[in-house]
């Protein structure tokens, strides 16, 4: 492991060195500073991980500097070549038509001028108004006093209440575009002069939750009867404490859950994993394994801990696997996402033969040191990573055998994104409530995205009672 040029292992070698070389000095002093060498191993091995050799975010690498692009393979502004180009088109049905009358008093005079039609230009623009509809209905009374009123339109049952379309809007704005209540509220009072509190925004929220439960069963119950899934978990704070958002998802589904654990016992709540057959994609989360489906690992993951090997330990082995699973990706794509047998069998002999010349550079430890104790002696992170991808090699190579599986567990940490950000914005959670509304409304509209319905088009339908076409087919 380098720091600015300087070997800091060796470093650390040259002073264990010395200090065994050392007589004069005590054996307290001797262990004293042997365990300060250590602590300092330890700390520099910390201090350089970064998000290209381990699972931490970009934004956590210090001093990070974004890469510019150079004036050579710069794109100019605005559509690049080949792109299809969109302009702002004309509306064939105007909201409003203002005629503007020649003054004739600036013509030339001497002429007869008839009418020749229009030139026509368009402004469009936007208005943020309150729409108020006042339902009156009819009440007939006979002569007897008896009293008949017409019905009013379903939903409107009180005097004064919120229509679906300011619901859907307010959910929008806090549930998708991750919106504090609180800024919501002065949207609505600012841009439309309406007293909207943040308790109302909440009730929305909740009233959104309510209706998709019927949803939310719907896609546990595809998830559990899909081909491919991809599983990730994230920490997330509520009411200050730690718990759990869990995503299962695919390229049409999404579905978020909060939990106070990790493992096996919120999996099992959610009630998605007992029941799966197909094949699971995750970063080898120990728990997953308990789920008896076949299962395919994040190779992401295992590139950025084959490069902290190379880095940090000097991993020979370690640089060279990470290259030949790039170059089995890409033999793959290029494939059409899946090897032919006999390919695969060469891709798979080279992994295995790399993995044994690995065994003498990053050897087991030595039995001998045992001394007395019990289980299974502790070993390096480099000698872990080799045996994981020596035990796990089905699904650690799995996205070459079958078409479906890709070569990372990118769709799962990318569904989980958007949680991340609504987590910078807000900081936390206030209650288990919160956490629950937000992850069943966020499944929705990203399954509804991926199913090719907008965010604005999937909460107009869930306030009028309907369900997506997507649900309906599958009803049929």
């Amino acid at each position: 492991m380098k720091i600015e040029n300087i070997d800091v292992d060796a470093a650390i070698t040259t002073a264990k060195d010395l200090l065994e070389k050392e007589n004069d000095l005590s054996p307290a002093l001797k262990s004293a500073m042997n365990i300060l060498l250590i602590l300092v191993g330890l700390l520099l091995n910390r201090a350089t991980l970064n998000s290209k050799n381990s699972s931490q975010p970009p934004s956590s690498d210090p001093h990070r500097k974004k890469t510019l692009k150079t004036k050579a393979g710069a794109n100019k502004p605005g559509g690049q070549n080949g792109h299809p180009g969109r302009t702002l088109d004309s509306v064939a049905d105007p909201d409003e038509i203002t005629e503007i009358k020649v003054d004739r008093r600036t013509l030339p005079k001497g002429h007869q001028y008839r009418d020749a039609g229009f030139e026509i230009r368009q402004v469009i623009d936007i208005e943020c108004a309150r729409l108020v509809t006042e339902y009156r209905a009819q009440v007939l009374e006979d002569e007897q006093g008896h009293r008949w009123v017409a019905r009013f339109p379903e939903g409107v049952n009180r005097p004064v209440q919120y229509g679906l379309g300011l619901k859907a809007h307010a959910v929008y704005m806090s549930q998708f575009q991750l919106i504090p209540y609180d800024r919501v509220r002065d949207h609505f009072q600012d841009q439309m002069q309406l007293p909207i509190s943040a308790g109302s925004v909440f009730n929305f929220n909740r009233e959104a939750y309510d209706q998709l439960a019927t949803f939310e069963q719907w896609a546990k119950d595809r998830l559990a009867r899909s081909g491919l899934m991809h599983a990730d978990e994230t920490g997330i704070n509520i009411g200050g404490k730690r718990h759990w958002l869990h995503c299962a998802s695919n390229t049409a589904l999404t579905l978020f859950y909060p939990h106070q654990k990790r493992g096996t016992e919120a999996m099992d709540d959610i009630g998605i994993l007992p029941y799966f057959k197909g094949i699971l994609c995750h970063d080898h989360w120990k728990p997953y394994y308990r789920y008896p489906c076949r299962h395919a690992l994040c190779n992401a993951h295992h590139l950025r801990e084959l490069e902290r090997a190379w880095e940090q330990d000097g991993q020979q082995w370690a640089k060279a696997m990470q290259a030949l699973l790039i170059d089995i990706a890409q033999a793959t794509e290029g494939a059409g996402g899946q090897l032919p047998p006999d390919e695969a069998t060469q891709w798979r002999y080279r992994y295995r033969k790399l993995l044994e010349q690995a065994d003498t550079e990053c050897p087991p430890p030595d039995d001998a040191q045992r001394q007395g104790r019990r289980g299974r002696l502790k070993r390096s992170k480099a000698r872990n990573l080799l045996e994981r991808l020596r035990d796990f090699e089905s699904d650690v190579l799995r996205f070459m055998d079958e078409e479906q599986v890709p070569f990372t567990n990118n769709q799962g940490e990318n569904d989980l994104r958007m949680t991340k950000v609504q987590q910078k914005i807000s900081g936390c959670f206030r209650s288990m409530e919160g956490a629950k509304i937000f992850c069943r409304v966020r499944s929705y509209l990203s399954t509804c995205r991926k199913q090719g319905v907008t965010a604005t088009q999937a909460l107009a339908l869930l306030f009028q009672g309907e369900n997506p076409d997507f649900m309906r087919d599958h009803e049929a």
